[in-house]
C-alpha cells in the first residue's frame, strides 16, 4: 500500500518511536514536583522546549505545548484577540486558512467581532496588499498560514508580516504544513504547529507567542505551560514530537529536492495521461511533497475508492466526497475545478516506483469512473435549437457538468445552455468547464429550487 496522504498525517518517524519508548520510563512523573522523578520529568520537558525553540526560531519562554495543533490555533487566536481587546475587535484571515482558524473566526464573529477574509488568486496565494488594504485602526490580529494544506501553495508570510508589523498588528502564522521543512521567515508574532504533520505522535501541538505580544489566555486559570495550555503535560509525546522535528529538519534539504522531482513528475504527466484535468496550486512556490489536480466528469469519492483498491491512499477536496455537497473552501476561494479532486501528498521516503505505478494506474481509474457515470467521450457534433435547458436539480457533482457536456453540441455557435442545479459545486465546476473548453460562461440567475448557470457556445 502506498500512503500518499502525508498532508493529513505522517507515519511516526523512527526517531520519534525511539524517543517515545525511552521517555515513557523517565517522563511519567509530575514535572512540577521537586522530588527525583519530578525533576527527571522536568529535565525532559525543558530539553524538549529548548530543542523546539531552535527549530521555531524563538525563546524557550515563548513556547508552550498544547494537546493538538487545532488547540494551539484556538488558544493563540483567542488569547491574542483578548489581549488586544482595547485596540479593537477586528480580525483578518485569508480565505484559504485551515478550518481551525476559520472556526475561531466564526466564534469571534458570533461574539460581536468583525472578520475580513482576504481573497486569494487562482494559485491559492494571497497578495500582501490584500492584508494592507484590510488593516484598520481597530484590527487586533491577522492570521496567515505558511503554506496551504490542500494545494501546497506557499504564502508570502515575510511580506505580510512586514505589513502587519508596520501597522502594529500581530501576525499569527499557522505553520502546521511547513515547519518540518524549515523555520518560518518574517517578523511574525505568534506561530502554531502540529506534531503529527512531521512524523511526531498525534496529540501534540505547539504555540509560540513572542515577547511583547499582548496575550490573555482564555478559560480557567492553570499553572501549566505559562497558563496557556491547561492540563498535565504528555511529556513522552512531547519529547518524541520534538525529536522527530529535529530529525526531519536534518533530512529536509535533501529530501525536499527528491520530493519536488517526484511531484513535478506528477504535475507534468497527469494532464498528458488523463484528458480534461486541471492541476491546481502554484507551480513554483509550493511545498515539496504536495500536488493537487481535478478531473472533469469524475465523482471524487468513486475515484478515491478506485485508487484505494489499487493500493494508493490519497485524499480529496471534492464536494463529491462530502454528504453536504459543499466543495472545499480552499478550491472555492481559488475558483478552480472541484469535481474529481485528488490531493497527492508524499511522505518523506516515498518510493519512486510507487509514484510511477500511481501514474500507470490513474488513467484507467479515471476512465472507469467516467464510464460508469456516462461521461461523454467527445462533444456532440450535431446542432439544434439556440437554447437548451438542462435540469440537474437534485443531482450531485459531477452529473450537472456531464449533462452540460452531453447537450452542448446541440446548440449552434452563439447559442446557450441553461443548467439548473442546486449543487454548490456547480458554481465552480461549470465556469471551470467553460475555461477548459474555450466557451463563454455568461453567469448565473436565481431559479426555482436552485440556480440557473448560463453557458454560451463561441466555437
Amino acid at each position: 500500500m502506498a500512503y500518499f496522504d502525508a498532508a493529513s498525517a505522517t507515519p511516526l518517524h523512527p526517531v520519534a518511536r525511539q524517543a517515545l519508548l525511552a521517555s515513557l520510563d523517565e517522563g511519567w512523573a509530575d514535572p512540577a514536583r521537586l522530588y527525583r522523578e519530578g525533576r527527571r520529568a522536568r529535565m525532559l520537558l525543558d530539553a524538549a522546549r529548548e530543542a523546539a525553540t531552535e527549530a521555531v526560531g524563538c525563546r524557550a519562554d515563548e513556547v508552550v505545548f498544547t494537546s493538538s495543533g487545532t488547540r494551539a490555533v484556538h488558544t493563540g487566536v483567542a488569547g491574542a484577540l483578548a489581549g488586544r481587546r482595547r485596540v479593537g475587535r477586528h480580525l483578518i484571515v485569508s480565505a484559504v486558512e485551515h478550518s481551525s482558524v476559520l472556526h475561531s473566526a466564526e466564534v469571534f464573529e458570533a461574539d460581536g467581532g468583525t472578520v475580513t477574509r482576504v481573497p486569494v488568486n487562482r494559485a491559492g496565494a494571497v497578495d500582501p496588499s490584500g492584508y494592507a488594504d484590510a488593516l484598520r485602526e481597530d484590527t487586533a490580529l491577522a492570521v496567515l498560514q505558511s503554506a496551504n494544506h490542500e494545494v501546497g501553495t506557499v504564502q508570502p508570510v515575510a511580506a505580510v508580516a512586514g505589513v502587519c508589523r508596520a501597522a502594529g498588528v500581530p501576525l499569527l502564522v499557522d505553520a502546521a504544513q511547513s515547519l518540518g521543512w524549515g523555520p518560518v521567515e518574517g517578523d511574525w508574532s505568534l506561530l502554531t504547529a502540529s506534531a503529527h504533520k512531521w512524523g511526531g505522535p498525534s496529540g501534540v501541538g505547539l504555540l509560540a507567542v513572542r515577547k511583547g505580544v499582548r496575550f490573555a489566555a482564555q478559560g480557567p486559570a492553570d499553572e501549566r505551560e505559562s497558563g496557556r495550555a491547561p492540563g498535565f503535560e504528555n511529556i513522552p509525546a512531547i519529547v518524541a514530537a520534538v525529536a522527530s522535528l529535529r530529525a526531519v529538519r536534518a533530512e529536509a534539504a535533501q529530501e525536499a529536492v527528491r520530493l519536488r522531482e517526484l511531484t513535478e513528475r506528477i504535475r507534468t504527466r497527469v494532464p498528458r495521461l488523463v484528458p480534461d484535468v486541471e492541476v491546481v496550486g502554484d507551480a513554483e512556490r509550493r511545498l515539496p511533497g504536495i500536488v493537487t489536480f481535478s478531473c472533469l466528469y469524475v465523482d471524487g469519492e468513486a475515484l478515491l475508492h478506485e485508487l484505494d483498491r489499487e493500493g494508493f491512499s490519497v485524499s480529496s477536496g471534492s464536494s463529491c466526497t462530502s454528504s453536504t455537497l459543499t466543495p472545499s473552501h480552499v478550491l472555492k476561494a481559488m475558483g478552480v475545478l472541484s469535481e474529481g479532486n485528488v490531493r497527492v501528498s508524499l511522505p518523506a521516503g516515498a518510493a519512486e516506483e510507487d509514484v510511477e505505478r500511481f501514474l500507470e494506474v490513474l488513467p484507467g481509474a479515471v476512465a472507469g469512473v467516467r464510464e460508469k457515470l456516462g461521461a461523454p467521450a467527445a462533444p456532440a457534433a450535431q446542432e439544434g435549437p439556440g437554447e437548451v435547458l438542462v435540469d440537474s436539480l437534485g443531482k450531485r457533482c459531477p452529473i450537472p457538468v456531464i449533462e452540460l457536456a452531453k447537450v452542448f453540441g446541440r446548440v449552434p455557435v452563439g447559442g446557450t445552455v441553461r443548467v439548473l442545479s442546486d449543487d454548490e459545486a456547480a458554481r465552480l465546476d461549470i465556469p471551470a468547464w467553460c475555461e477548459m473548453r474555450g466557451q463563454e460562461y455568461v453567469g448565473e440567475e436565481p431559479a426555482d429550487g436552485g440556480t440557473a448557470y448560463l453557458v454560451r457556445r463561441v466555437s
